[in-house]
């Protein structure tokens, strides 16, 4: 099967999307499923940030968190799914998940792992600009980890926060930005350890919480929960923390449309069902 080149696709000349990136992620995605390759971090990562989402969403939405399938009839959007590791995993919980990326190989890396593995997932290579043009909307929207590599940030979110549907929830994960974050998480783990292959993170795409929760809260979102995640450098364990000096991940929900609350409170009650 031949790989279509990324720079052909109608979204390629797309504010965030950073052609270096593109290819840094080509070059490795054969790679996403060796949980002792490139990725053993975010493998590691999964066992933390998939408890923390399903918490989340089940303390939004009431649900029981220890069911079999807590996430059953949400649609969940995986911006940036790479892989799919992520992805998966939600669909795993009973979630219909649709994953996109930019990069076409983690996109036919994703969709072939699936398969084998006979998990239902939709995969598109596509930008969330492009996306959000068709006006989806999503109960949950993971933006994990992908903050730090795109190009246009504001754009970005816009298009990001615009496919979660009123009530709905995002989901975003990335690394702080100060001197020890960049001295753990980049000079640490890309130069020193050599976890991540060197230039994986620049330190001027790195965005500290409050920047992040004021993007969020301009298109209406409010954080609801924040929590920090550190890296134990002798066993490469990684568990949840109170700081958020280095990596952090945070649940925000988006208020319910004002003018449609205000249309249902001025329905006679037998037609509000």
């Amino acid at each position: 099967m031949s790989t279509p080149d990324p720079a052909s696709r109608d979204w390629a000349d797309t504010a965030s999307v950073d052609p270096r990136e593109v290819a840094h992620y080509d070059r490795l995605a054969d790679t996403w499923w060796d949980q002792d390759g490139p990725f053993w971090p975010l493998h590691t990562l999964n066992a933390s940030r998939v408890p923390f989402i399903a918490e989340q969403v089940c303390l939004h939405h009431g649900r029981d968190s220890g069911a079999q399938l807590p996430l059953q009839g949400l649609k969940v959007l995986d911006i940036g799914c790479g892989g799919g590791i992520l992805a998966e995993s939600m669909a795993q919980l009973g979630a219909s998940v649709h994953g996109i990326d930019v990069a076409e190989r983690n996109i036919l890396v994703a969709t072939s792992h699936a398969q084998k593995s006979g998990i239902s997932v939709k995969y598109e290579c596509t930008t969330a600009e492009a996306l959000a043009q068709h006006s989806p909307l999503y109960d949950i929207v993971l933006n994990m980890e992908v903050v730090e590599h795109v190009a246009d940030l504001e754009g970005f979110m816009v298009a990001a926060t615009n496919m979660v549907r009123p009530g709905g929830q995002m989901f975003v994960a990335t690394i702080n930005r100060n001197w020890i974050a960049w001295l753990v998480a980049i000079f640490g783990a890309e130069y020193v350890l050599g976890w991540l292959p060197r230039g994986t993170h620049r330190y001027d795409r790195l965005r500290k919480p409050r920047e992040i929760m004021r993007l969020l809260e301009i298109q209406g979102l409010s954080v609801s929960r924040m929590t920090g995640v550190q890296v134990n450098p002798v066993s490469r364990s990684m568990s949840l923390t109170g700081s958020t000096l280095i990596n952090y991940m945070m649940s925000a929900h988006k208020r319910p449309d004002p003018r449609l609350s205000s249309a249902l409170r001025a329905l006679p009650w037998e037609d509000r069902a």
